[in-house]
Parts: C-alpha cells; structure tokens; sequence
C-alpha cells in the first residue's frame, strides 16, 4: 500500500445514508470526511425506489466532497439484510512455484476454488473470508505467504445474497455516477471495528439497532459464524410516539432522538415538552417518563425478539456477551434495558475518531478499516487508483500494469 490511501465508504440506512472518507497512512486510519444524507426509497432495510435512492446517495456524497474538497470516483458498498446467507467451503490447489514457496497467486487460486459452490440462480456470491489455511496439512494458518509446501488448502465462509436485492444496489450506486470498488457485508465490517479479538474468540452477538431493522451477527472463534435480520428497528419507536402524542411522525423522531429514554426508572419528570398534536393547532405538555412509557415496551419487545433469534439460529449459551451497534443505541438506557432482557453482559461500540463519535458510524467506519486490513494489501505495488480523486489531470503512471488485486477483482467480476 503507498504511504497515504484514500477509501470511502457508504452505507444505505433506512434513514440515512452515509458516506465516510478515511485516510490510511502507514497503516494508520484518519477519517477526514463525513456526509450524510436522509434516506429516502428504503424501507426495511430494503430499495423500494431507485430514484429516490440515487438522490439520497448523491445527496450525502456531495456533503463528504464539499467538506474534503475532493471529488469521490469510486466506493465500497455494504450490504445486509434477510437474504444474506452463509455456508462453508473448502478449496484445495497445488503450489505452483518451482521452489514450493507459497505466492500472491497461489492464495488467488486457492480463494477461487473455494468460490466455486452450487447456488440456486436466484443467489450469488457476495464474498468470501477465509477462516484458516492449511499447507500440507498443517492447520490454524492465517497467512501462507512465504511458507513452503506442496499442497494449500483452504476453509472458507462463503457470503451470499439474494441476485435482485445485490443488484438493485448496485444500479442504485452505479446511476450516482460512482465506480463501485467492492460489496462488503457489513456484518463483517462492523465486527472488524466494534470486537475484540478475544470478543471474537470467546462468542460474542453483535447487534445493529438499524432505523428499519436489527441485524444479529454471531461470532465465534474468531469468524462470522452467523447472521440473521429482524424487520424491526427504531423507526418502530418513532412510530409508537407518533401514535401516543398523536403526532406526526416527523417530530415524533424529533422528540425521540431529543427527549427519549428506553428505561422509565431513569427518565425525569422535570424534563418536560410540548408537542402539536395531529388535528389541531393546540400544543400539549408531556414529561420524559410519559415518553418513556412509550419507548420502553417496544425496546424490550425488540430484544427479547433477539434473544429468541440467538436461540433460533442455536447459540443459546454459547454467546459470552452482546455489542450493539447502530443509531437507536445511542437512545440512554438502552445498554441497561438490553442488559436486564439478554440476561448477558452488554456494551455500545462506539468508533474512537473524531467526527464519528456515534454508534450509527460503527459499519461505515468498520468498512474503511476492514479494506484497509483484508482488501487493500493485495494491491502493493500496484497503479490502482485511490478511493477517492482530487479534481486534477491524471498522471501517466495511471495507466500501469494492473497488480494482483485487479486482477483478483476482474475474476470474480462475473458473481457480482
């Protein structure tokens, strides 16, 4: 990788989309941009309008160019939702060098045997993320480079999607004039920032409280071992205080994001606040317990949904403790009341850059250091250009020849 690299991220929420821009310097990450943009022709999670949805891209695109400057060419995409699945693969090749020492291009063609799986054709593959490497036998490798042997295998975790849903995205971001760099599963991205390794290790669920949905990510032994979607969110809260202030829903968010609180034993009755009711132009007063009273039942609803998709997908006792990621866990009380119906030890992950101080950035932050660790080295060495472009005539070097990467890219273009 040069000394400095530019990758932007994006996410499509179900009420914001998200652009990042960070800046990998010697290995270091700096986010220098943000833009945001409020979401429309997404519900649940899912594009239900193409033109509504390229607007809101280019919307949150243009506010991370005017705070940078530069303009953005090219982005990765994260992707979730129900349709997402994941199954395992093993992929076996022969070293080829002379010498035995495993290459760039031996890992190419071992990760492509392990791509090659019997999906229905409505399904194709979205990723893959080796869980281990095994030369001549000799398991638990993370790396092979450089190591000396005569057979490579490989035990993958094949990601896969549902073909209208990843397609849909994607012609979404391709008519908001960007190249799209990658899809990466946000699941995944988001682990990479909010576990720790031991997190990873020991069982943990990583729960991201979305607008439209929650999506649930188990990991253990150190991988994404599974995920799954739940069509229920925060815009459910706001929902159920529009309903009781009798409100509209656009300042029910407001009052919500203002005043809320999951847990009516730490709301205050001082804290008081008047709403314009629906049919009137009459204002009406009400205390943060009277809106606490709303918020707590569908919260605890919302985990104990959670609790039984754990069980569901077979990890009851196997998770050692929960994170949550997303907007709505940054509303107070939500650590406690998640920690009193999960009955396991909870914390909110929070991205430590400045700018991005919020739980809501976790999967977009996550994104940008997940390329930089597991997709970005495989282009040392190579002319490909940046994330990102300043408004200036391209230099010669441009046009160089394409390096592993790019070559990598071209041959799984066909899935994507």
């Amino acid at each position: 990788m040069s000394s400095s690299d530019l990758i932007v991220s994006l996410d499509i929420g179900t009420s914001k989309v998200r652009v990042i821009i960070g800046e990998v310097q010697n290995g270091a990450i700096n986010i220098i941009g943000v833009g945001s943009a409020d979401s429309e022709g997404i519900r649940k999670g899912a594009i239900v309008d193409i033109d509504q949805t390229v607007q809101s891209i280019r919307n949150a695109v243009d506010h991370a160019e005017r705070m940078v400057g530069i303009e953005i060419s090219e982005v990765y995409v994260g992707i979730q939702g129900n349709h997402i699945a994941l199954q395992t693969n093993h992929g076996v090749v022969a070293v080829s060098n002379e010498d035995r020492e495993i290459g760039e291009e031996d890992i190419e063609r071992v990760l492509q045997a392990a791509r090659v799986v019997a999906l229905p054709p409505e399904r194709e593959i979205i990723g893959l993320v080796p869980r281990q490497f095994l030369v001549d036998g000799l398991d638990g490798i993370s790396d092979p480079r450089g190591m000396i042997g005569v057979r490579l295998e490989v035990e993958a975790t094949v990601i896969t999607g549902a073909k209208t849903a990843i397609h849909n995205l994607m012609r979404c971001v391709e008519k908001a004039d960007l190249q799209i760099a990658g899809v990466i599963l946000m699941s995944l991205a988001s682990g990479q920032m909010a576990l720790t390794k031991d997190e990873k290790n020991m069982g943990t669920a990583l729960v991201d409280l979305g607008a439209g949905s929650t999506t649930i990510a188990i990991f253990e032994q150190g991988n994404l071992a599974a995920t799954s979607t739940l069509p229920v969110g925060g815009e459910y809260v706001t929902n159920d205080i529009s309903y009781g202030l009798r409100t509209q829903t656009e300042q029910a968010e407001k009052i919500k994001l203002k005043f809320g609180c999951a847990l009516v034993s730490d709301a205050a009755e001082d804290q008081k606040f008047k709403v314009v009711r629906m049919g009137s132009n009459v204002e009406k007063e009400f205390s943060q317990v009277d809106l606490a009273n709303i918020i707590e039942p569908r919260m605890q609803e919302i985990f104990q949904l959670v609790r039984q998709e754990i069980i569901r997908l077979g990890y009851e006792g196997k998770v050692n403790g929960c994170v949550l990621t997303g907007g709505t866990a940054s509303m107070p009380g939500v650590q406690a009341l998640a920690q009193r119906e999960l009955e396991t030890s909870v914390r909110i992950a929070v991205p430590d850059y400045i700018g991005v101080r919020d739980p809501a950035f976790t999967s977009g932050v996550g994104m940008i250091q997940y390329v930089s660790r597991y997709m970005r080295p495989r282009a040392a060495g190579s002319a490909r250009r940046a994330a990102v472009r300043k408004p200036a005539p391209a230099s010669p070097s441009a046009a160089a020849k394409p390096g592993i990467f790019e070559r990598l890219k071209r041959m799984f273009s066909e899935f994507i």
